[in-house]
């Protein structure tokens, strides 16, 4: 069991509402959450993610708190054969996604609107192919650090749900965030640092996809890291 199958005692995420959202927003909730929402199962139970999408899906990626969706649209406009779950507890953020989904025509996007963790215990194992996390809350005072999503208990539940060789991106503008990071990873023997050089950090993957937060970050004169690990080979049983 991974601990994550419960309610998590500490939110990584900082609030669910925010403002009243406009009548339109608010019907597309109402009309299309329903349908693309990746319900939770009872506890103990798995989720299914054939029957979530309509048929077995060739790979499924996975993104952490999508903010306004517009990576998780953006990736899943770029590969359509690709199924994609979003994880975003904000129900502002959920409104915007829905938006952009329902403007381009999306069909391979499904939405867990909760904290992640309370998926990650009910999604089968070896499942995820790629899993975002971009530029999470840094919860930046030492008190709140406990609030960080990076944590070992998180990084071996994430272990559970990926592939062998699949990746884990992480991106971020806060520096001690990063060393963070690097640090719970690294230790965390399922996993390793794909960097070879610099530049491997400094800039955003070829194929990923500039986020409002990154944008923010670009313009306030911060420079932004992109951590690439890859889930290590599962030790065969003899």
């Amino acid at each position: 069991m991974t601990g994550t199958e419960n309610a998590p005692p500490v939110r990584w995420y900082g609030r669910r509402g925010g403002h009243r959202l406009r009548k339109a927003r608010r019907e597309r909730l109402e009309r299309l959450l329903p349908i693309l929402r990746l319900a939770r199962p009872a506890p103990g139970g798995t989720v299914d993610l054939a029957a979530a999408f309509g048929a077995p899906p060739s790979d499924v990626w996975l993104e952490v708190g999508f903010g306004a969706g517009e990576h998780l649209a953006a990736q899943a406009g770029a590969h359509p054969g690709t199924a994609m779950v979003g994880c975003e507890p904000y129900v502002a953020g959920v409104a915007s996604l829905l938006s952009i989904i329902e403007r381009e025509g999306l069909t391979n996007i499904r939405i867990f609107d909760d904290d992640a963790r309370l998926l990650l215990g009910s999604l089968p194992e070896a499942s995820i192919g790629r899993v975002f996390v971009l530029f999470s809350d840094p919860w930046p005072k030492a008190r709140h650090h406990k609030r960080r999503f990076i944590t070992p208990a998180t990084l071996d539940a994430l272990a559970r749900v990926m592939k062998d060789g699949a990746e884990l991106r992480f991106a971020t503008d806060h520096m001690g965030y990063v060393r963070w990071t690097l640090d719970h990873v690294i230790r965390n023997p399922a996993f390793a640092w794909l960097a070879q050089r610099p530049s491997d950090w400094r800039r955003r993957p070829a194929d990923g996809f500039e986020t409002r937060y990154e944008r923010k970050a670009t313009g306030q004169g911060l420079a932004s890291v992109h951590l690439g690990f890859c889930r290590r080979r599962r030790a065969r049983a003899a």
